[in-house]
């Protein structure tokens, strides 16, 4: 397995937090760049849109979006400036998929809508080998599920999948849930909170959900990042080390004194580095090509563990 520690200085993580606090009092405009181009009844019936940057082209690929928001909430016009950064991170249009929510929507509703827009892209002649599912938090719980049930059903698997924070053992037993409480803007109530939503009475020690309990084999290469304050640290860690045992292709970039939601520093109009080297390091990924990066390239942010 392929751990980078990214390093940061000790006012780092006070400025991610500070600048975070800014983006649903004063939100950023969309850059002028920007183009929006609503997708339903195109993806399975699941709205969404499509969010271009510049000189992104469809012949690289595309980028399938799931937001965050513990499975319960939505903020449209900062998905869509996410999903703008992450088409010109990896050079693709990207598709935000506006799936549907907890607790009106339980499980497995937000799955079945990741699902069904995949699907969707594989009917319209995209091929697989040209898709790139991405999300965080939330969203990438979401993409690592979608991965397993899509496995299990025979469907042909996307070229390779990005999930930053994710939660993958809805069991709450990872230790950092307690070693970094205090830490975090995110704890163990909050994740209780989350899972009892989301999952409305199906256990959380079964896969998709959890995906971590779920079976790993031959999966697409995998890209994960996470905060080292985050709760949820030893969710990633702990996800990247089965993959890794199962003999799949994850590296896992852990940005050192960064808490939950520190990836979206990206959305300000003046990021701050640690958000500047997570797009850089996700930029790299996709274009250098997920399943042979150059890792000369990837690693000369951090340390390999």
């Amino acid at each position: 397995m392929n751990v980078t520690r990214i390093p940061s200085t000790p006012g780092d993580s006070a400025e991610a937090l500070s600048q975070l606090m800014t983006l649903h009092s004063h939100p950023p405009a969309l850059p002028a760049d920007a183009d929006l181009t609503p997708v339903l009844p195109h993806t399975g019936g699941v709205p969404g849109t499509w969010v271009t940057a510049g000189r992104t082209t469809v012949e690289r690929g595309v980028t399938i979006y799931l937001h965050g928001g513990g499975f319960e909430y939505k903020n449209p016009h900062l998905e869509q400036l996410m999903a703008h950064r992450l088409s010109q991170a990896t050079g693709r249009p990207v598709l935000a998929v506006d799936y549907r929510l907890a607790p009106a929507h339980r499980y497995p509703a937000a799955l079945d809508d990741a699902v069904a827009v995949y699907r969707s892209l594989l009917g319209q002649g995209v091929p697989a080998s040209r898709i790139i599912l991405a999300g965080e938090s939330a969203g990438g719980t979401l993409v690592l599920s979608a991965l397993l049930v899509l496995k299990r059903a025979g469907d042909p698997l996307p070229e390779a999948a990005l999930a930053v924070s994710p939660q993958t053992d809805l069991t709450l037993s990872s230790p950092s849930i307690d070693a970094n409480d205090g830490q975090d803007v995110v704890n163990r109530a909050v994740l209780d909170h989350v899972r009892t939503q989301y999952l409305a009475g199906e256990r959380p020690d079964r896969a998709p959900q959890s995906p971590l309990h779920g079976d790993l084999r031959g999966l697409p290469p995998l890209l994960l990042a996470v905060g080292s304050k985050e709760v949820m640290l030893d969710d990633a860690r702990r996800f990247a080390e089965a993959v890794s045992a199962a003999g799949g292709d994850v590296r896992l970039d852990v940005y050192e004194g960064m808490p939950h939601a520190f990836h979206a520093t990206v959305l300000l109009p003046s990021p701050p580095p640690v958000a500047t080297t997570l797009l850089r390091r996700i930029a790299e990924w996709a274009y250098r090509g997920a399943r042979s990066p150059d890792r000369a390239s990837l690693d000369q942010d951090g340390k390999d563990m």
